[in-house]
């Protein structure tokens, strides 16, 4: 297991008690999960970063490690922080709940981890080779590395993220093996699948069938780029999986999905009836902020629309005058957070609109139901109708 020179000498803490305290939680991963050893990653993405998810005592533990100089010697990126880091106020977000945002995200930058502040690193800078071995914490973003890019990495947890990137290290096991990503259920689709919306919800469905397995769905071989990271997204939050194929396999059990089945999992996860618009789970790309562009212009909008992207699209954005377009018609594009990761009770905001099986599974859960959530397709998000 102890596969370096540099590993040896951090367990012995030539290095400080910070990366020493990294470098056995990769070794202690690695017993757990049985791994056939370490494997070198090229970079980490690391979640756990807004207040909201990981108190007081997660930022006492960044405090604790950035006092003690530890920094990471690969790429690392962040995960959504709790509010725009720019924009806060304009949220609503209470002063104390962003100081001790500030805080972590300053821990984490003296670390060396880089304020991407995105579940989408991918379109941040932050995107593998094919068969790159990374360690990425953000069950979205997994999926996407492993099914989309054709990079390798578990669904890492915020400390084991992280302490991948101190470290350069993680186990070898799990979506680190071959064999482990080959498709183990083969999904038949029935009908048209388009938008994100339905892809999302495919995703939601296939997830809770597979649970930890690898599905195939040869039907998402035409999806775009934004529909697979929405059915990523599904996938990861209902399941385990952390990899889907669309290549067509024999020899597994199969699912056949409906479009009932489809229109039952919106019906399913729709505890509301209208509200604020949030848009952005998994964040946002430039052609999915142009088109809700488009889509303001043509048709305006009914209501108050929040749009969360990246700090990369974001700039970009700006720089083609698409941001400044959206905010002319009344559209906000806030960046470094989204709407699950964000204190939306004390931000007074209690019912919301989107087009995210993700969203709409993790605002109720994280809110215990008090905040209400409907999903419609990102047109009737963006357009508004009789029901909002």
């Amino acid at each position: 297991m102890r596969s370096s020179k540099w590993l040896e000498e951090a367990l012995g803490g030539a290095y400080g008690s910070g990366v020493r305290k990294a470098a056995e939680m990769i070794l202690a991963l690695a017993e757990a999960f049985e791994a056939e050893g370490l494997v070198p990653v090229r970079s980490a993405h690391v979640s756990g970063v807004s207040y909201r998810t990981i108190g007081d005592y997660g930022l006492r533990f960044l405090e604790e490690l950035s006092k003690e100089g530890v920094r990471v010697r690969v790429e690392a990126t962040m995960n959504p922080a709790g509010m725009d880091l720019a924009r806060w106020r304009e949220m609503g977000v209470p002063e104390e709940f962003a100081q001790k945002q500030t805080r972590i995200v300053e821990c984490l930058r003296r670390m060396g981890v880089k304020p991407a502040l995105t579940c989408t690193p991918y379109l941040a800078g932050n995107r593998p080779e094919r068969g790159s071995h990374v360690a990425w914490a953000e069950s979205s973003a997994v999926v996407y590395a492993n099914s989309v890019l054709g990079a390798w990495t578990n669904r890492e947890c915020g400390p084991s993220a992280l302490a991948s990137a101190i470290t350069g290290f993680t186990p070898k096991f799990g979506m680190h093996l071959e064999e482990e990503r080959r498709p183990t259920h083969l999904v038949e689709v029935e009908g048209r699948v388009e938008g994100t919306l339905m892809y999302s919800a495919l995703g939601y469905y296939v997830g809770r069938e597979v649970g930890r397995g690898v599905p195939s769905i040869p039907k998402a071989s035409g999806a775009s780029q934004d529909e697979l990271k929405a059915l990523g997204a599904g996938l990861a939050t209902s399941g385990g999986v952390a990899m889907f194929s669309t290549k067509p396999v024999e020899d597994v059990p199969r699912i056949r999905v409906s479009p009932s089945d489809l229109r039952e999992v919106v019906e399913e996860l729709s505890t509301g009836s209208g509200g604020l618009v949030c848009l952005g789970c998994p964040h946002l790309s430039l052609q999915e902020l142009e088109t809700v562009y488009e889509l303001a212009s043509k048709h305006g909008v009914r209501g108050e629309v929040w749009l969360f992207t990246s700090r990369s699209v974001y700039e970009e954005a700006v720089r083609l005058g698409v941001v400044q377009g959206l905010e002319r018609c009344g559209v906000r594009v806030f960046r470094d957070t989204c709407m699950v990761v964000s204190p939306l009770e004390d931000m007074g905001v209690r019912e919301v609109v989107t087009d995210s099986c993700k969203a709409a599974h993790y605002i109720t859960l994280m809110t215990g139901g008090r905040v209400s959530v409907v999903l419609k397709s990102r047109e009737e998000c963006v357009r508004g109708d009789e029901s909002r």
